[in-house]
């Protein structure tokens, strides 16, 4: 473990942090899976987290167990059998919870794709702001799929904002990497289903020179040894009509992308960003 694996001892601006993590469910070695995470969720010390492949279901909250009781959380209804979904918790009130259903097509039927999007109320200087979890499916051979779930998710949040300087935060699995069709919609370099918008991506800002796999074989846990797509965890920032995206990005890090104590937390790296209001 470098020292800046886990920069949430360091000093940060007034804002707030954001993480996204795939937390692969309960698979592999749990038990010693879930102290890292537990470690590196503590030192990070977020403000807003987002984890995809998390499980809830009448016996087990896997979010809770990893942060305690001091959280608002909310949880993906339409999970699969397994109770693996998505979830996003916030240190602050979540309101107006909206579960999108990105079933588009007959093969996405088996699996829990899904867009999960709630008003976080986040203190000033920031205020209030949407705060979405995007999980599209991840097929290799379902980019048509992947465009009309993203398609879906920003016509909503579209319908959402309530002024043009409404902050938006978008992260998630998004199991395409930023060469896909998907991705280029979100960045504003194409459009889509009638539509465009442009979101800043936080990792391209902090480090456009680096490629930033999240989904890589130099991770032991990640199985599938010729992957094509390796930048597939993404923090975006909706972009105003002039200049860039309503909260500046101080900071973009990947996070668990080397073993704590001999143990990788999961089959991804993470992402964490800092976010604050530009010039601040």
């Amino acid at each position: 473990m470098t020292k800046n694996q886990f920069p949430g001892s360091l000093p940060r601006p007034a804002g707030l942090r954001v993480l996204t993590l795939n937390l692969w469910g309960q698979h592999g070695a749990w038990t010693e899976r879930r102290e890292a995470l537990i470690a590196g969720l503590q030192a990070l010390q977020p403000d807003l987290l987002a984890f995809q492949e998390s499980i809830k279901s009448d016996a087990y909250d896997q979010m809770r167990d990893l942060l305690g009781p001091d959280w608002n959380i909310s949880h993906q209804q339409g999970r699969d059998p397994e109770g693996m979904g998505i979830s996003i918790a916030s240190r602050w009130p979540l309101d107006n919870v909206q579960e999108v259903d990105l079933h588009v097509t007959p093969r996405t039927e088996d699996f829990p794709c899904a867009t999960l999007i709630a008003e976080v109320q986040a203190p000033a200087p920031v205020g209030p702001l949407l705060f979405a979890n995007h999980f599209p499916n991840w097929q290799l051979n379902f980019a048509y799929e992947r465009e009309l779930q993203t398609v879906v998710a920003a016509r909503v949040l579209e319908e959402r904002v309530s002024r043009k300087s409404q902050h938006v935060v978008l992260v998630g699995d998004l199991d395409a990497d930023p060469q896909a069709s998907s991705i280029r919609f979100w960045t504003g370099r194409q459009s889509l289903g009638e539509m465009s918008v442009c979101y800043r991506d936080a990792w391209e800002s902090r480090h456009p020179d680096e490629a930033g796999h999240t989904f890589t074989a130099a991770n032991p846990l990640m199985v599938d040894w010729d992957w094509p797509f390796g930048r597939i965890d993404y923090i975006f920032v909706r972009c105003g009509e002039h200049g860039g995206p309503t909260l500046q990005i101080a900071s973009c890090q990947r996070i668990f992308a080397e073993p704590l104590h001999g143990v990788w937390a999961s089959d991804h790296f993470g992402l964490v960003a800092d976010l604050v209001l530009p010039h601040a």
